[in-house]
């Protein structure tokens, strides 16, 4: 299109672009965020944007003809059929549909399960469960990556899958989750058969934050009897949960930013990539859902003065200690048993955890420089944090601050 207007003789250079992302979700927000900054960094385009829910028609007044490239949350067939048929560069945004032809920029499904597995296994449960919905694709991929940890860990998972009889084949996630909403009776019953101290994930935010509410009537206590993680980390669906729900955070604005950057390219004539571009999760924003403790009173004892003062230095004698102030009277090597029996490592790697993700956290939320976060996170200087982190992580500690934010590496 662009090209036609400088043949014509056109003086606007400016390129069209078209979103069709949603932005009553948080994922969409973050999306529309990234897209947002690098257009405060690349001021060549005009931006055609009309609210619309995922899965939505499309606006009758959208203007294709004008159009010059499009981001797109692609979430049913008639959607992706319109889009082919401008015949712009699109850069697709969701993951849904296998038989999508554009590139595709979503998110690491594989990473996302693990992520929210090894958050649940370090609180020192033993029994799992995923709670989802039928016929939804990245439900069901996580569902299946979700399961594959944890019996890796060596347990089981308890599954339960949303379905309605009723939907077509291929209808909106939101259809989806509209037609779950209405099954809390058949949630409940399931949910009350799983054991004690299970942890749960749920596939996004708004499935577990169902879960809470559905939990909530039963007076079935969340974290002491279920602990619940999501997926999305809504801050608005999750902190109006009760309790508050932990959640994945997912790097939406750097997806964003991703794919303005790699529509701007296509527009100007780069080749389409050919494979799908994978973006891991960023961390599990920690609230009061998942502060479950394990079943033994020691590891449980422990686990919380950990998660307490990690930062502040302690080292195991000092668990130890503590754990004698309580009448809990344990060697080390049977507390290093315990630990690895209960949660599958050993105390002192569980205080490199807490450090760890108390060091992303920083790096994530906070303009902090590595001093000052060596400082908050119990290291003793900038160099030794650097060092502990590259080894835990595969990245330096800039190097995660830059992959998490949107804007060039």
């Amino acid at each position: 299109m662009l090209a036609e207007r400088r043949q014509r003789g056109d003086n606007s250079l400016m390129q069209a672009v078209y979103l069709l992302i949603e932005s009553s979700r948080a994922y969409g927000r973050g999306l529309l965020h990234g897209i947002a900054k690098f257009l405060r960094m690349h001021n060549d385009w005009t931006i055609i944007y009309r609210e619309n829910a995922l899965g939505g028609e499309i606006p009758v007044d959208f203007p294709g003809k004008h159009c010059d490239g499009v981001i797109a949350r692609i979430d049913t067939a008639r959607q992706m059929n319109w889009l082919l048929r401008l015949k712009v560069p699109v850069v697709e945004v969701r993951g849904r549909l296998d038989t999508v032809k554009f590139p595709r920029i979503t998110i690491d499904d594989k990473a996302v399960a693990e992520m929210a597995a090894q958050h649940l296994l370090a609180r020192g449960l033993r029994h799992f469960a995923f709670c989802g919905f039928a016929g939804s694709d990245f439900s069901q991929r996580r569902r299946d990556y979700f399961n594959a940890a944890i019996r890796a860990a060596g347990y089981t998972v308890q599954i339960y899958e949303s379905e309605s009889p009723t939907l077509p084949s291929g209808a909106s996630t939101t259809d989806i989750e509209i037609a779950a909403a209405s099954q809390e009776a058949k949630v409940g019953g399931w949910l009350s058969r799983l054991p004690r101290l299970t942890g749960l994930l749920a596939c996004n935010d708004v499935c577990g934050r169902q879960v809470l509410h559905i939990c909530h009537t039963l007076d079935m206590p969340v974290p002491d009897h279920l602990a619940v993680i999501g997926v999305d980390n809504d801050e608005i669906l999750c902190d109006l949960a009760e309790p508050p729900m932990s959640s994945v955070i997912l790097p939406t604005e750097r997806m964003g930013y991703q794919a303005a950057d790699l529509l701007a390219n296509m527009m100007n004539g780069m080749e389409a990539p050919r494979h799908e571009i994978l973006v891991p999760p960023i961390g599990v924003m920690k609230r009061r859902s998942t502060d479950a403790v394990a079943d033994d009173a020691c590891v449980a004892a422990a686990l919380r003065f950990i998660r307490e003062k990690a930062c502040t230095n302690i080292n195991v004698d000092d668990i130890l200690d503590h754990l004698a102030e309580k009448k809990l009277l344990l060697s080390r090597s049977t507390l290093d048993r315990r630990f690895e029996v209960t949660i599958g490592r050993s105390p002192k790697q569980q205080i490199l955890e807490a450090r760890m993700e108390r060091v992303r956290q920083l790096l994530l939320d906070t303009t902090c420089s590595l001093e000052q976060i060596a400082s908050l996170s119990g290291f003793a200087d900038a160099p030794q944090l650097s060092t502990v982190f590259k080894r835990y992580t595969g990245q330096a500690p800039g190097e995660f601050r830059r992959s998490v934010q949107p804007g060039p590496m």
